[in-house]
């Protein structure tokens, strides 16, 4: 698989297909493979483009501390690799996040956005927040320097069970993310939740100029739907599509209507 040294760090990616870029920023502790049921699908109409966020996959672990903009930096750098002026950008959960801050501070190489599963941070609707808190299984009063504390093992189960509310991907996906975790390492994933821990756009999310598609399953018991209807009203140019009965993991679970939603709005004129 292609790698690129950007930003001083090693960064997997995989390209496929032809046509106007599509970069795939998939969320905590995800590599560029989950999105295999999108891919196979967007490459007829894009060059689809995903790539595994530092941290995880096939990418570089820093030993240092980073943040949702360095990671928003890497995937500018990887446009910049690959000769890319612009791109459509979709982000999930954790990468939606990286999203926007890419939409944010590089709106001229932003052709249009999708936020799926995602949330914007800050007081009202932040991953810190107690409902959030107790959806991750995390004590009250939790701060993101307590996840050196936590049993990511146990918390990667946690979060995994409660992205699924098919009882039959619960059965399969909790015990292949515990492996999963300590296959890849548990620095990455400690440095990506303390990143996305301390994020806050929700101020600068009316700086965002591409049109864009907010997209949420109604029964997300991850990140409560609430925070794609703040996303939604404060970027300027915008709609809201909820999956009706949809979990945290509507890509997968719901993932013919999350595709066709999608496509319908990159292809749209």
């Amino acid at each position: 698989m292609p790698k690129a040294v950007i930003n001083g760090v090693g960064i997997g990616y995989d390209v496929q297909g032809q046509g106007e870029p599509l970069i795939m920023i998939m969320g905590f502790a995800g590599r560029r493979g989950a999105w295999l049921l999108q891919t196979r699908v967007f490459r007829k109409h894009f060059m689809a483009i995903a790539l595994d966020n530092r941290g995880v996959g096939g990418s570089d672990r820093p030993s240092e501390p980073y943040t949702m903009r360095d990671m928003a930096d890497d995937v500018v750098g990887l446009m910049d690799h690959l000769g890319i002026d612009r791109a459509h950008v979709l982000g999930m959960s954790l990468g939606g996040v990286v999203a926007q801050e890419v939409a944010i501070n590089y709106p001229e190489r932003v052709m249009k956005l999708v936020l799926a599963s995602t949330y914007p941070g800050g007081e009202d609707t932040g991953t810190m927040s107690q409902e959030i808190q107790e959806n991750l299984g995390l004590r009250e009063g939790f701060s993101p320097e307590d996840m050196r504390s936590v049993d990511i093992l146990e918390f990667m189960g946690t979060v995994t069970a409660r992205s699924f509310n098919n009882k039959l991907f619960r059965t399969i996906m909790v015990p292949l993310s515990r492996r999963y975790a300590r296959s890849t390492g548990l620095d990455g994933l400690l440095a990506q939740f303390e990143a996305s821990a301390s994020s806050n756009t929700l101020d600068r999310l009316h700086l965002i100029e591409a049109v864009t598609l907010v997209i949420t399953g109604s029964e997300d018991r991850v990140l409560p739907p609430r925070s794609s209807e703040v996303i939604a009203g404060k970027i300027p140019n915008s709609r809201l599509v909820k999956l009706e009965g949809g979990s945290h993991s509507i890509h997968i679970e719901m993932r013919g209507t999350f595709n066709r939603e999608i496509l319908g709005f990159l292809l749209e004129g």
